[in-house]
């Protein structure tokens, strides 16, 4: 990994008052250009990871800056465009939902109609979200992401719910985002998608970082189906934050892809 860093994360942590710890000392560096994959099932801590990132929670611990920034500024939130579960008016069209979101981020008309046709909406932006598919309700959201030319996208989950048509288009539109020199970080639990997309990829459970690299370096010198290696970090396990741990503790990849364990790492099994 070379270049600025736009994502910086140091031993963060997040405890919520039941008790439950849904992030557990992450540490991540993201450089400037890159796309960046969260992969692990559901309740690892890949939402709430990201929501720290926008400000939208803060941290129990640990240390964040985004764009050299404090998280969740307005400067830092000026260059940061983010997609997760928005609720549109059924009532509105596409056009005046993001007509809506644009005054109130306070930046005006002018990028809507250009944010509609660049997810491929424009021949659809005078029509009510109610008429919309899913896979156009997900596009409309990663056109409020567009709203602020954004030099970093945080997408959580983009393309949930998809029909296999909806995921290939949705990993289209995010492909030409990336290779328009923009940051990507996205998490998924769909391990093709962030294979198709993603330069480097954490693995999360228990809100851990349980390995991390390239596709190929967490395959392993054998070349493993990154579904096989999924499951042998997580244990199989999918159920939330506080029931995944990992089998052998946290460990990284070395470029030769063999795996090096995590300092303090400890095994934590039932």
């Amino acid at each position: 990994m070379t270049g600025e860093l736009v994502v910086r994360t140091c031993g963060l942590v997040k405890r919520f008052a039941s008790a439950v710890t849904a992030v557990d000392g992450l540490d991540l560096s993201i450089a400037a250009g890159e796309t960046f994959g969260l992969l692990g099932p559901n309740g690892a801590g890949k939402t709430t990871t990201l929501r720290m990132l926008l400000g939208l929670v803060r941290p129990t611990a640990g240390s964040i800056q985004v764009l050299g920034l404090p998280p969740g500024s307005p400067a830092a939130l000026a260059k940061i465009g983010s997609m997760g579960e928005i609720a549109f008016y059924p009532f509105m069209s596409g056009r005046d939902n993001l007509r809506t979101v644009a005054r109130r981020c306070k930046i005006g008309d002018g990028p809507v109609d250009a944010a509609m046709a660049r997810v491929g909406l424009a021949e659809r932006a005078a029509d009510k979200v109610a008429g919309y598919s899913l896979g156009m309700r997900q596009r409309l959201g990663v056109a409020v992401a567009l709203l602020k030319d954004p030099q970093l996208l945080i997408l959580d989950e983009p393309s949930n719910g998809l029909d296999p048509a909806g995921q290939l288009d949705m990993r289209t539109l995010i492909g030409q985002l990336s290779a328009e020199g923009r940051t990507v970080v996205l998490s998924s639990h769909d391990m093709e998608e962030v294979e198709y997309l993603c330069g480097r990829v954490a693995v999360i459970g228990g809100g851990r970082v349980l390995a991390e690299g390239t596709a190929v370096e967490l395959r392993g010198p054998d070349g493993r189906p990154l579904r096989e290696v999924l499951l042998e970090l997580t244990g199989g396990r999918t159920g939330g934050a506080d029931s995944l741990r990992p089998r052998s503790g946290q460990r990284r990849l070395r470029p030769s892809g063999r795996w090096r364990r995590w300092p303090g790492a400890r095994r934590e099994d039932g």
